[in-house]
């Protein structure tokens, strides 16, 4: 192993915790759908999820080569003082946002940690502006629209290529089809999450001397990333995926299957070209496509709203953490020590909230709980999209009902009476 010293360390330490992380808090995204619709029990799912993250991780490193000589300039002076602090910002916002029960990204509390951290300690000429561009904002706007457009044709095409046959037997079908989707969604997130921390470490060690520039992380690393980000996928960030499974839209199990199958090749190609994007708004992108492809399918657009709304904030939010940090870490050694104090106050009052109203694998698909948004009316723009969507695949919500009958009426006489419903 390459020499490190004490202060690597505690980065590669904070680095492997936000890892982790990074894996309860992205489990959602290959298995939120399928726990809700019943495809897999709990357990089993974030296990399945934890063991295909971890084969992942060795797939690839295009992304971690993006994080450690992409975004950031090794070569501006950035010393492990400021990784340190990159990464107390991600670790908070990824915990509040877990707490709240929002599938925003961990990807982007990273970018916006190293990058706030930076311009605090180094100024504009530590980061690469254009590569933040490219490789980051740009897939941030594109790929969660792709993937929603995706999964909404691809609900549209498997509803139609159903039609006429038994829901019943079809579900069968579809929970299994589930499954292998859901297996694909959490070994492409390996490929591009578990990368993540990866490059950061590798990050570390480049600016510690302890490696040279533009190295290709060591096995070490790899080892240690993967398994740091399975542990977590097993814990589950049963809070999340509770908002993603049940109160962004109600799934039913083809709509699963496309939304996952969408979401997933989305991942693995940006991973193979060295996108590092976030695989939360993919997903949710798929979850919400998938939603308006159903015809009948409300989308809680309200959910929605407060989940883009923590999507922008995401960057600036950990970014201004991570300066802070940057500030007081600059001070020197008991810099350093009152920020890994801090954050280790900040977290365990986390979690002290957390155990107010825990979730866990008991109760996270229970529909009658304050965490999970009521129903809403179906709004215009669902309405137009899904008055020339396939046959409705369920029984009628009153209020559903009412406002796709009224919207579809002069389109299709038969459909309004059989518009699809959506549950609360």
């Amino acid at each position: 192993m390459e020499h490190i010293t004490l202060l690597i360390g505690i980065v590669i330490v904070t680095a492997l915790v936000f890892d982790f992380t990074n894996g309860f808090h992205d489990t959602a995204n290959a298995m939120a759908t399928t726990i809700s619709t019943g495809a897999l029990g709990p357990r089993t799912a974030v296990a399945m999820s934890a063991v295909l993250n971890l084969v992942g991780a060795f797939l690839s490193v295009e992304v971690a080569k993006t994080i450690s000589g992409g975004i950031i300039d090794e070569d501006s002076g950035i010393r492990p003082e400021v990784i340190f602090a990159g990464l107390v910002g991600a670790i908070l916002w990824n915990l509040l946002t877990w707490l709240a029960g929002l599938p925003s990204s961990s990807s982007h509390a990273l970018f916006g940690g190293l990058i706030g951290a930076t311009l605090v300690s180094v100024g504009m000429d530590g980061v690469n502006s254009d590569k933040i561009i490219m490789k980051v904002l740009i897939p941030a706007v594109a790929a969660p629209i792709v993937a929603g457009v995706a999964a909404l044709v691809a609900t549209r095409l498997t509803y139609r290529l159903a039609r006429g046959r038994d829901a019943q037997d079809t579900a069968k079908g579809y929970r299994a089809g589930q499954i292998a989707s859901a297996a694909l969604v959490s070994l492409a997130h390996g490929t591009n999450d578990a990368q993540k921390t990866m490059g950061v470490i590798t990050l570390a060690l480049i600016t510690g001397g302890a490696i040279a520039p533009d190295s290709d992380p060591p096995l070490w690393v790899i080892v240690s990333a993967g398994l740091a980000i399975a542990l977590g996928t097993y814990l589950g960030g049963w809070r999340i995926i509770r908002t993603m499974g049940k109160g962004i839209t109600d799934i039913q199990p083809p709509q699963g299957f496309a939304a996952q199958t969408g979401a997933a090749t989305v991942i693995l190609a940006s991973s193979h070209i060295g996108f590092a994007l976030s695989t939360t708004q993919v997903c949710s992108g798929s979850v919400m496509g998938a939603g308006i492809g159903r015809k009948g399918g409300v989308v809680r657009w309200s959910t929605a709203g407060r989940m883009v709304l923590a999507w922008v904030l995401t960057l600036p939010a950990a970014g201004l953490v991570a300066g802070g940090a940057a500030l007081l870490a600059d001070q020197g050694e008991w810099g350093v020590t009152a920020v890994a104090v801090l954050a280790v106050a900040a977290c365990a009052g986390i979690w002290a909230a957390s155990r107010r109203k825990p979730v866990d694998h008991t109760n996270v698909n229970d529909t009658n709980e304050a965490a999970v948004a009521p129903a809403e009316p179906m709004g215009v723009v669902t309405a137009a999209l899904q008055s020339v969507a396939p046959p409705p695949a369920g029984p009628v919500a009153p209020a559903a009902a009412a406002s796709v009958s009224s919207s579809v009426s002069s389109a299709t006489p038969a459909g309004a009476s059989a518009a699809a419903g959506s549950t609360s």
